[in-house]
């Protein structure tokens, strides 16, 4: 079964977790809503010499072309447009990942502050009781930090932190990328070979 994921980029370290993930539920057939920061902007140039336009439909048609995937699998919303689906549980997606997630964001879905679209989509992903993942990336976490993690944790939010094991033994920064990409879709309950499952590893002697 297809499924409907919302992606959410805000402004810390780790664009290339976000293209990577988006890369690869556009090509299994799945639809994404993606919802970005002004700041997650700047980190997609500095990291990716990516130009994520301001204007939603600019963005849309430059992923179009990137990913290949058919126009009725990827819809971009402002991240002031409260009239986006995202922005109630009755159009609310299967899932949402928040990726990377700041600890600005995660304090603001943490304490259910709701004042972007970012905010708001993750506040009724709780309420209606969906999957909603969290990949911070930051080092390293103050009592803040692990506070708001575990208020959220509690409650049935995933806290996927980026730290990629290395038993797979990688050799390029994608299959460390791969690895953290690997575990969000785990989490989705989305079948992927971007890494052998732990048992098909092949260990050192």
């Amino acid at each position: 079964m297809k499924k409907t994921i919302t992606l959410a980029l805000t402004g810390a370290s780790g664009l290339g977790y976000a293209m990577r993930l988006m890369e690869s539920l556009l090509a299994d057939g799945h639809t994404v809503f993606l919802v970005y920061s002004q700041a997650a902007q700047f980190v997609a140039m500095q990291e990716l010499d990516m130009a994520l336009p301001a204007r939603t439909a600019e963005t849309r048609t430059m992923l179009l072309e990137r990913f290949k995937c058919r126009p009725e699998q990827l819809h971009v919303f402002a991240r002031e447009d409260w009239m986006a689906p995202i922005a109630s549980g009755t159009g609310a997606a299967d899932a949402m990942v928040v990726c990377p997630c700041t600890m600005g964001a995660l304090s603001a879905i943490a304490n259910g502050s709701s004042e972007n679209l970012i905010e708001r989509a993750a506040d009724v992903m709780i309420k209606e009781g969906r999957k909603l993942i969290l990949v911070p990336r930051e080092t390293p976490f103050s009592p803040i930090h692990l506070e708001n993690m575990l208020k959220l944790s509690r409650i049935g939010v995933t806290m996927l932190a980026a730290n990629p094991g290395f038993y797979h033994r990688p050799s390029t920064v994608q299959d460390v990328i791969d690895f953290i990409v690997a575990k969000i879709l785990d989490q989705l309950g989305i079948e992927h070979d971007l890494m052998a499952k732990w048992g098909d590893v092949k260990l050192a002697d």
